[in-house]
């Protein structure tokens, strides 16, 4: 709920230069925090993105976590979310923990379609296929 509360207090005064930005969010798994612009109305910019990033950096530092390292890899492993260094992904990899059926998180995804079909997909459908044998 406190997660919440920032991140709607956030959204309420983001703006692009003076401009508001029409934006929501989604709090997916309990895991992600997913933000979203409706570019038609108004594009995010540097700024914009950068404030955004403020944002996580400070949830990271209210709740002691850890959400912008991007050499993190998330997958799941039945029901359960998995956040790990890229190079524990990697010797999970090699010992058989992750195969190319494994779901992964491509957290690159930069429309809301692609969020809807690319954002949860399988490693051998993602640019984690690199790290197994298919």
């Amino acid at each position: 709920e406190v997660v919440k509360s920032k991140v709607e207090a956030f959204l309420n005064n983001w703006q692009r230069h003076g401009d508001d930005l029409k934006a929501s969010y989604k709090i997916v798994y309990n895991q992600f925090i997913v933000l979203l612009v409706d570019e038609e109305v108004n594009n995010v910019s540097g700024c914009s993105i950068d404030a955004s990033v403020n944002l996580m950096k400070q949830l990271e530092n209210d709740f002691n976590v850890d959400l912008t390292n991007k050499l993190n890899v998330s997958f799941k492993d039945g029901d359960n979310i998995n956040i790990v260094k890229l190079s524990n992904f990697q010797a999970f990899a090699k010992e058989a923990k992750i195969t190319s059926k494994t779901v992964v998180f491509n957290n690159m995804v930069a429309t809301k379609l692609d969020f809807k079909n690319k954002w949860e997909v399988t490693v051998e459908n993602s640019w984690h296929k690199r790290y197994v044998t298919i």
